[in-house]
């Protein structure tokens, strides 16, 4: 793994501060915090999801005392009637069977799978917002809340690394955000996938990677 700096000096051009690290980063009024999918019906499909829920917590903690701005991500399936080709199409690969007959709805809305974990409910401060891709870009208020915010810049945790949160990154990037990507609070079913997605970060260089040690004490300084 490879841990950012925290701080590299901020650099200068076109009259806009340049962040090297990310101590240069860690401030609530240019950096969210975003919760990807930390529902019931996702954390039980992890043999090591309660590791990922103390990390998640642990971050989300530490951006409540630094006055951060959280914002958290549901998915939800459509139902069946309202998926299209590509809908249904993902939904027969990942569920392993041949024919639309065959798929079963999951993460419905108002289903207990679709709730938050108890451990993660949002404060009145906070928001939920739904999606129905893997992107939380795609199709949420969340670019523009963002924007509206000031933020440049996001840190991320959750689940699944490999399915939703590389997607999420490499959108973001192309909206002139700059991803932080908390790696060790975010979790995967796939561990060989979730590896090749933490070297494409790097191949591309437009990902900040830390972890929980790392960012923790600069979300909770002064």
């Amino acid at each position: 793994m490879t841990t950012a700096a925290n701080g590299g000096g901020m650099r200068h051009g076109n009259g806009l501060d340049i962040p090297e690290g990310l101590g240069d980063l860690c401030s609530p009024d240019r950096m969210a915090v975003i919760v990807y999918d930390m529902q019931v019906g996702v954390l039980s499909q992890l043999d090591d999801g309660d590791e990922t829920v103390g990390r998640v917590v642990r971050l989300v903690e530490a951006a409540r005392r630094g006055g951060y701005p959280v914002i958290f991500l549901r998915h939800m399936f459509l139902p069946k009637r309202l998926s299209g080709r590509f809908a249904l199409r993902m939904a027969m690969a990942w569920q392993g069977v041949d024919s639309v007959e065959a798929v079963t709805p999951i993460l419905q809305r108002d289903s207990s799978g679709f709730q938050l974990i108890p451990q993660l409910r949002p404060g009145p401060d906070e928001i939920v917002f739904d999606k129905t891709s893997m992107s939380a870009f795609e199709g949420t208020p969340l670019a523009s809340t963002l924007r509206d915010l000031g933020i440049v810049s996001y840190a991320i945790a959750g689940v699944a690394l490999e399915i939703g949160i590389a997607p999420t990154v490499a959108h973001s990037t192309d909206l002139g955000f700059i991803p932080v990507v908390v790696e060790d609070a975010c979790g995967g079913k796939d561990k060989a996938a979730m590896a090749r997605a933490l070297d494409d970060f790097d191949f591309q260089g437009n990902v900040v990677r830390t972890d929980v040690e790392n960012i923790v004490p600069l979300l909770e300084r002064p």
